[in-house]
């Protein structure tokens, strides 16, 4: 039986696969600017499975205690099995962007194209723009993350 966080860590590297054929070989082909949200989304989905992945593997190490809420097992994350992952505080920092770009994104009551950007409106009016270049750095940061936790998780 494949423990919970290899099949997790599976799951991610499957989804960012995803991700990365979407910004770079189906964009370039059909030049649709809604890709960008569905990218988006699949790498905050590989990013959360990664997490998870950490967590679950430091807990069956017995090295930290898992709560029912999210944001206290993201607290522990960021401050205990981060570092010990090799992850930085600005990758933390660039991986919290992300999240709260897709939550805007959840709520948002407006979304439209404009030139080569999507413009994410929030409630109060405040835009937030995507672009193919920030979806190939949050790829870019995606996959360090996903070697860190990897290389992490099958060296211990």
């Amino acid at each position: 039986m494949v423990e919970k966080h290899i099949e997790n860590l599976q799951k991610a590297i499957k989804t960012l696969q995803i991700a990365d054929h979407m910004a770079y070989i189906t964009y370039p082909v059909v030049k649709d600017k809604r890709l960008f949200l569905k990218i988006l989304e699949n790498i905050s989905q590989t990013l959360l499975c990664t997490i998870n992945a950490v967590l679950q593997h430091d807990y069956l190490w017995k090295k930290i205690t898992l709560y029912q809420d999210p944001k206290s097992n993201f607290r522990i994350f960021k401050e205990k099995c981060a570092p010990r992952f090799g992850i930085l505080k600005e990758e933390i920092s660039q991986i919290l962007d992300i999240l709260t770009l897709v939550e805007k994104h959840k709520k948002s009551p407006l979304e439209f194209t404009r030139k080569n950007k999507v413009v994410i409106m929030s409630n109060n009016l405040r835009t937030t723009t995507l672009d193919i270049e920030k979806i190939k750095q949050y790829l870019v940061l995606t996959k360090k993350i996903i070697q860190k936790t990897n290389s992490g998780i099958l060296h211990r």
